[in-house]
């Protein structure tokens, strides 16, 4: 079993808290029958990290522990920098929109498996930082009864866990410092897996006194970890159900799945279904904010979808894990307590 644990203070100053929030606000404007929408956020966090030497009770395989890493770096936190453009309208009785989001990093980027966001970073000379183009999709529907969007953006499995996560307007977790990627973990991989921003047809339904749900078909995810599988037939299929409340205790309840089939490449091989489902809750009481989160995963993997899902047999692994996490605001300023787990 590898297993990863990670207890977090935070404090997220007035200035990391306004530039996030008012950033995505954007600059809006009218061309035509069109309104547009510019908005965006630009950030990074002096890190230190000195962190116990390897042994055989600190070394995690598959963890995300900091290990033998003593360093200093200027690099993002758990966002990137952003720069979000959309437009919409409404034409023959359907609302219609575009939404295109570019996101770049501040340190330089070495092109490796898993792009300018997983990849170890190069802290070398004639470096160069790199973009990642997450958002790139077009929605049409109506508020009567719902919308579908068509294109590249965030998936629905695990979602809302990374979206109530407090580190995501700071930097939580913070391994490989000594050469930083684009983005810091935050509590991706000690709490949730990480949701991504996946090729997708999916539907939303409309809100219905509260209640929510959204389905849709997605580009399969290859194993990461193991190149005897690609090529998949199936597609992914993803879902969840919301219920939102308001007043002096308002919050939401939420549950999201998926699943998809792995075959590997030579015929006649190892194949299997990997799935996943997860449920938490969220609400706010005067100054107070709550998350509570868990998830369960079958051949799906830990920090990200399929990674680590499999044995070297092809067997697939079980893993789980959860959140809890208590924030107070105290006007432009939020203190938060979080603790997380994710086992495989």
């Amino acid at each position: 079993m590898r297993k990863r644990k990670l207890m977090h203070l935070a404090v997220t100053g007035a200035l990391a808290t306004i530039a996030a929030q008012n950033a995505f606000a954007g600059i809006g404007f009218k061309a035509g029958d069109w309104d547009l929408d510019f908005g965006g956020i630009v950030n990074g966090f002096y890190t230190y990290a000195d962190c116990q030497q390897p042994s055989a009770t600190t070394a995690v395989g598959g963890g995300l522990a900091c290990v033998g890493d003593k360093s200093t770096s200027v690099r993002n936190g758990l966002l990137p920098g952003a720069l979000v453009f959309s437009a919409k309208t409404r034409q023959n009785n359907l609302d219609v929109g575009v939404t295109i989001g570019l996101y770049p990093g501040i340190n330089s980027n070495n092109n490796g498996p898993g792009g300018v966001n997983l990849a170890g970073g190069s802290p070398t000379a004639l470096g160069t930082a790199g973009i990642d183009v997450r958002q790139t999709f077009f929605t049409f529907g109506d508020k009567s009864w719902g919308n579908f969007k068509i294109g590249r953006d965030i998936g629905i499995f695990a979602s809302t866990a990374i979206l109530s996560d407090m580190t995501l307007l700071g930097v939580g977790s913070s391994g490989g410092n000594v050469a930083p990627s684009n983005t810091s973990l935050g509590r991706i991989g000690i709490g949730y897996i990480y949701t991504d921003w996946l090729p997708q047809i999916t539907y939303t339904s409309a809100d219905l006194s509260g209640f929510q749900f959204q389905f849709g078909v997605f580009t399969p995810v290859v194993v990461l970890t193991d190149p005897s599988f690609g090529n998949q037939k199936q597609p992914q299929f993803q879902g969840g159900v919301s219920y939102s409340w308001k007043g002096d205790y308002a919050g939401k309840v939420w549950a999201s799945a998926m699943t998809q089939k792995q075959e590997q490449i030579a015929p006649g091989t190892a194949s299997y279904t990997g799935s996943a489902v997860d449920i938490g809750v969220k609400a706010t009481f005067d100054i107070f904010e709550g998350v509570l989160y868990g998830y369960s995963g079958d051949g799906v993997g830990t920090t990200g979808l399929f990674i680590l899902s499999n044995s070297a047999a092809g067997n697939k692994r079980k893993s789980d894990g959860g959140y809890g996490q208590l924030t107070a605001k105290f006007g432009d300023v939020k203190l938060g307590l979080s603790y997380g787990e994710s086992r495989v």
